[in-house]
């Protein structure tokens, strides 16, 4: 792929008009190389698709539409899989979204519940272990007789151990708006609070094989009412598009090889918010070539750099960056942040030629361009709503 582009490098917005519908018309400039443009309301809806791509995620990918729930919330058919998982785990993952889903507890919960059962058991419905037990925990959630969770017999049950992990859940204040782990722990209460987040990724995947693709449906649905996520929803998989915005450049494009993100075309000071739950960890003005007030100005063609731009890292070590924010981030580095934080503004620092957000997504904890992957194809595979024109 030759050098690798250090953020000063990127982002470059060329020149052109194009216009975006929010109440009023607004003249933007736009980027060449456009993949397609996809105009976004300010409550949320979208102009400009037909009804082959409102799904918003690609064709014949679910969001939980045609799953069923098992009869009595129990145990249900195993009819997807997952690699690493054996029949048994995913069994007793069906019981834990059959229970939730009885319980009326929105998909974003059966995401949070399994990834806690895949840290506590790897959802393996445990008995009691003797000396190489935690105390005299048992199950799937390794709850404890002992703290009142149930009788040793009741915690050997997938349906009763979930059904309390729920009600446990659904009374924890805000949790749909917590990120993974927080709300794992404020039920759980480990030893190893940050341990959680680790299995949302495969707990995503796991509530996608056994229920229609549930984790790509709006987080705060209940059964009998998933679809998929709109513009500006958090989805079950916990992840939502960092700003409303007209998606202009694209990633890796001919004209651009060398451009590693997505620019999203918006007005000056539209919010920018978290694309998911994570820890924000770096921060920077990164033109180096002028006096650090230089970010607190419009940039343009010839200026170096993403400007003012900020990074968070997420589950599976997944960091998403943002880049020529209006001003400084709103939020500090090693702070934890729920998807759907605002954490700046659009702005027009560094390497651009108009208010934008260029939005890059790195795997494998690598900031380098080698690490990077199409946010679009990587928002959409977790139900994030991203439509182009045809």
């Amino acid at each position: 792929m030759g050098a690798e582009v250090s953020p000063r490098r990127r982002g470059r917005l060329h020149p052109g008009v194009i216009a975006l519908a929010v109440g009023a018309v607004i003249t933007l400039l736009c980027c060449a190389g456009m993949l397609g443009a996809a105009f976004l309301t300010d409550v949320g809806g979208i102009s400009g698709a037909g009804p082959a791509s409102q799904s918003g995620i690609g064709g014949g990918i679910g969001c939980g539409e045609r799953f069923v729930v098992p009869a009595g919330g129990g145990r249900g058919p195993v009819r997807g899989s997952v690699r690493g998982l054996g029949q048994a785990q995913m069994a007793n993952a069906s019981a834990i979204i059959g229970v939730g889903a009885a319980m009326k507890v929105p998909p974003r919960g059966w995401v949070v519940a399994i990834a806690t059962a895949m840290q506590e058991s790897r959802l393996t419905n445990l008995g009691h272990l003797g000396r190489r037990n935690d105390h005299d925990s048992i199950g799937l959630f390794q709850q404890r007789p002992s703290m009142g969770w149930g009788s040793p017999a009741q915690l050997r049950d997938p349906a009763y151990t979930a059904r309390k992990f729920f009600d446990k859940l659904k009374a924890v204040e805000g949790w749909q708006s917590m990120s993974l782990t927080d709300a794992a722990q404020r039920v759980q209460r480990s030893a190893y609070p940050d341990a959680y987040a680790k299995h949302e990724p495969l707990a995503t995947d796991v509530v996608n094989a056994l229920a229609d693709g549930a984790a790509r449906a709006a987080g705060q649905l209940v059964s009998g009412e998933l679809r998929c996520a709109e513009v500006g929803q958090i989805t079950a998989s916990g992840w939502a598009s960092p700003a409303k915005a007209l998606m202009g450049s694209g990633y890796r494009t001919a004209q651009r090889p060398g451009h590693h993100g997505v620019d999203m075309i918006a007005r000056r000071g539209t919010p920018v918010r978290t694309a998911a739950g994570g820890v924000v960890t770096h921060i920077e003005c990164d033109n180096q070539s002028r006096p650090s007030y230089w970010c607190d100005r419009d940039g343009s063609p010839q200026t170096p750099g993403c400007g003012w731009y900020i990074e968070v890292t997420h589950a599976d070590n997944v960091i998403t960056r943002y880049c020529h924010l209006l001003r400084r981030p709103t939020a500090r580095e090693g702070q934890r942040v729920p998807a759907g934080y605002q954490i700046g503004v659009v702005g027009t620092s560094g390497n651009s030629s108009g208010p934008h957000l260029h939005f890059e997504v790195h795997l494998r904890g690598d900031r380098g361009s080698g690490g990077t992957v199409d946010p679009v194809g990587f928002l959409r595979a977790r139900g994030v709503r991203v439509e182009f024109l045809r």
